[in-house]
């Protein structure tokens, strides 16, 4: 949802609304977004680290990338017919 300060002072119960349905409300003033309201509960959740990713070092294992300006230059090089 988005609100601006007009909003606020004069439709509070909707907004109040829009965060007890757990959605965020975005502020605006003269068409400028300001800020961003969350939910209590959303702001206290834990977040995920990026180490915790599945992803995360998939390519801890390649020797080939020992040398970083070696493989780009091999990668770069022209083609042989």
């Amino acid at each position: 949802m988005e609100a601006s300060v007009l909003d606020l002072r004069k439709n509070m119960p909707e907004v109040i609304a829009a965060i007890d349905r757990n959605e965020r409300v975005t502020l605006t003033y003269r068409g400028n977004r300001k800020a961003v309201i969350i939910p209590f509960d959303e702001a206290n959740k834990p977040r995920v680290k990026t180490s915790d990713h599945p992803a995360f070092g998939m390519w801890a294992g390649r020797h080939d990338l020992d040398d970083v300006p070696a493989y780009v230059r091999e990668l770069r090089k022209p083609r042989s017919l």
